[in-house]
């Protein structure tokens, strides 16, 4: 019995490995972060820091690496004392910059400000029922 599928054959998903190579490259918790924050240009590592406050030195520092492995942050290292260390986009992250213009533009169009208060509700968060009129009787 021959198994079917919705898609395409893998034949003509000839796209696929440089989308999943793309994912890969973009994926963890800070690197979009970090990313956008360069998208105005050159920040040092304080900078970034202090504007991603979430993230911790060595996170930060683990994504940053990445990013530099990947080709999309240049790191340069100034021979002062103290050091003095800048990151910027390479061209190559700066060609990103439409995808994340269209993701602030999804983000403003469909994102939530806060949590769905049906989701909080049967988690057993959200609100208290005194800020939500009572349901009718069934």
């Amino acid at each position: 019995m021959k198994k079917q599928t919705n898609g395409p054959a893998p034949s003509e998903c000839t796209a696929a490995p440089q989308l999943q190579r793309a994912l890969r490259v973009l994926s963890g918790k800070w690197k979009g972060e970090i990313l956008w924050q360069l998208v105005g240009g050159k920040r040092r590592f304080g900078e970034l820091r202090r504007a991603i406050p979430d993230v911790t030195q060595h996170m930060l520092t683990t994504q940053l690496r990445d990013l530099e492995n990947e080709g999309l942050v240049k790191r340069t290292v100034f021979p002062e004392v103290p050091p003095r260390v800048e990151y910027e986009m390479t061209p190559a992250a700066r060609d990103l910059k439409p995808v994340f213009d269209e993701l602030s533009r999804w983000a403003n169009a469909h994102g939530r400000r806060g949590p769905d208060p049906d989701v909080a509700d049967a988690e057993g968060r959200g609100t208290s029922s005194a800020d939500h009129p009572p349901r009718p009787a069934r």
